[in-house]
Order: structure tokens, then sequence, then C-alpha cells
């Protein structure tokens, strides 16, 4: 099956539009609902493992994408988008969670997680 240049682009420009939506709601959720200072993960123990555990993702996910998938299935490429997405948010809601007790942090990225799977199931599939 073979994809028309015109779906791919508009898959291109909803990920784009997810990702300047997910920017905007952190802006404002931050502004208005975090009136403490930001913490950072890299200020915790978990700077770490939270290096390693983006860094062996962002591995897997570059073999899988170009060694594995087919990358001229629409539909795969949508599905492995859609996984990437929630197992790299949920990473960091967790790492969020577990590292920086006393913050609501995770509670943005939960905000986050739960808008751009919306926005994708709706936009994109």
């Amino acid at each position: 099956m073979t994809y028309s240049i015109p779906n791919i682009q508009s898959t291109v420009l909803s990920m784009s539009l997810l990702l300047l939506l997910l920017i905007i709601l952190e802006l404002i959720v931050k502004k208005y609902l975090l009136v403490k200072e930001p913490n950072k993960i890299s200020d915790t123990n978990g700077k770490s493992v939270n290096r390693w555990v983006k860094g062996l993702l962002a591995i897997i996910s570059f073999i899988v994408f170009f060694f594995v998938l087919d990358t001229t299935n629409i539909n795969a490429l949508k599905w492995f988008w859609l996984a990437l997405f929630i197992v790299s948010m949920g990473q960091h809601t967790f790492m969020e969670w577990r590292y920086l007790k006393g913050s609501k942090e995770y509670i943005i990225s939960l905000l986050k997680l739960a808008v751009g799977l919306i926005y994708i199931l709706i936009f994109i599939f």
C-alpha cells in the first residue's frame, strides 16, 4: 500500500501542532498552577539513572525506526510514534514522581501525556 505525499505531510503537520500544543500547555500550567520554583531531575540522585534510561530509549528507538520498522507504511509509523510518545512521557513522569518528592512537577507531565494521547487519537489516527 502506498501513501501520497499530502497524507505524510498532514501527519508531520499534526505532530508539529502537537509539539506546539504541549509546549503552550506546559507554560500555562507552570505559570498559573505551580507557584514554586520548578525542580529538575538533574538536581537529584536520579540524574544518572535518567540519562541512562533516556539514552537507552533513544538507541532502541533509533534501531527500531531504521532497521525494524517499515517506514513506507504510514500506519506503522503512527503506531511507532504513539508508542514512543507513551514510553518517553511515561518514563519522564515516573522519574519526576520518583526523584522530585514534594514537588508536583509530575502532574504537568501526566497532563501533557493525557492531552498528547487525546490529540494523537483524534487528529492523527
